[in-house]
């Protein structure tokens, strides 16, 4: 069996040993992250291999499982001149979390805790609630009041246990984290755990392939938690690095005005949140987050890619999902959020000028209607 590599925290240095259930750092409390440096295959050997994520073996920290059910390689087409869209709600799940998600099974299905809590506001909880099944994994999944029916009726289908927490989405990680001391269990903390990190690189080394070995200029990003930026910039590092690719795309981070402690405190300089952001109504419902916990890594990796924070109102999501419904695409309102930005009217959109850039489309419109 292949040997697991330790976690450290980003923060403070401190090391936590492979095969452990610990979610955070034992010292300060914060996320973890892989001690795992990787070198990406060349593009030509990439040929024959799985049509999933798992033809990037060599960039992943887990061998195939048997849990998978073929998620990745989802299609990349273009919206306009400059600009495509890579169509990640084509998952099994009907989002881009599968991505981590059959990372966090894979990892619990090694471990054999005694069961498996996850918190979320819909797409992540759905996914683990598959895999977990997939795994033969009992799954306990909290989530808040006001999460969309039609998610809960997926996470129930799968077979996990749904506890609806009386809150927001920040009551419902701190009811999680409470249960994840309990012994015997594996937290599937899609933002802490940094397993999931390494599943949702994968969407930049699909976009490295597809283009054929190079990235586009710009790579735009929905940021609640961060988990698929600070996924792209771990693929962006893992090329750079073997000299798979000669520069660095800049990336462009969008959260909804409504909700965007991120955008404020990158507007104020800070390499850290500002202040408290209250929770908002908004239709980007799986970006809401009021304190990501890797905030100071999301801030450091668009600055150092050269990117910037945008934000888009509620009225620039609603528009944004009718148009790429009109082309053809059935996206959830969360999903529509970096199309708002770019689009032409979009904070983003009228400063690309001739740059090229690729939008993620994260979760199916089914799983929450049309917005407003």
């Amino acid at each position: 069996m292949t040997a697991l590599p330790d976690c450290y925290c980003p923060l403070d240095g401190t090391r936590v040993p492979s095969g452990s259930l610990a979610w955070c750092c034992p010292s300060c409390g914060g996320p973890l992250d892989l001690d795992h440096s990787p070198t990406p295959a060349s593009l030509g050997s990439l040929s024959g291999r799985a049509n999933s994520l798992w033809r990037y073996a060599e960039c992943l920290p887990l061998p195939v499982p048997d849990c998978t059910l073929g998620e990745g390689r989802t299609p990349l087409v273009p919206l306009t001149e400059g600009v495509s869209a890579k169509l990640d709600f084509l998952m099994p799940t009907l989002s881009f979390k599968d991505r981590g998600a059959v990372m966090l099974a894979a990892l619990a299905a090694r471990l054999r805790p005694e069961r498996v809590i996850a918190d979320s506001s819909g797409n992540a909880g759905t996914a683990i609630a598959a895999y977990c099944a997939r795994a033969r994994l009992p799954c306990t999944v909290y989530v808040p009041r006001g999460t969309s029916p039609k998610k809960l009726e997926q996470i129930g289908a799968h077979g996990a246990r749904l506890l609806v927490v009386e809150g927001d989405r920040e009551a419902t990680a701190r009811a999680a984290r409470a249960a994840a001391d309990e012994d015997g269990v594996f937290y599937a903390s899609h933002v802490h755990n940094p397993y999931f990190l390494h599943g949702t690189k994968t969407y930049v080394h699909e976009l490295w392939e597809d283009l054929g070995g190079r990235l586009p200029d710009v790579l735009v990003v929905p940021v609640g938690n961060g988990t698929l930026l600070l996924g792209a910039a771990l693929a962006v590092a893992e090329l750079h690095t073997a000299g798979l690719i000669d520069r660095r795309p800049a990336l462009h981070a969008v959260q909804a005005a409504a909700v965007a402690p991120l955008a404020e405190a990158w507007r104020a300089g800070a390499e850290d949140l500002v202040g408290v952001t209250p929770m908002a109504p908004t239709f980007a419902e799986g970006i809401a987050i009021t304190r990501p916990p890797r905030a100071r890594q999301i801030l450091r990796a668009v600055r150092a890619s050269g990117g910037a924070f945008h934000t888009v109102t509620e009225d620039q999501l609603r528009h944004a999902q009718l148009d790429l419904a009109s082309r053809g695409l059935y996206v959830e309102s969360t999903g529509v959020a970096c199309w708002a930005a770019t689009r032409d009217d979009g904070p983003l959109g009228a400063t690309l000028n001739s740059r090229t850039a690729v939008v993620p489309l994260c979760g199916a419109g089914l799983k929450t209607g049309l917005a407003g």
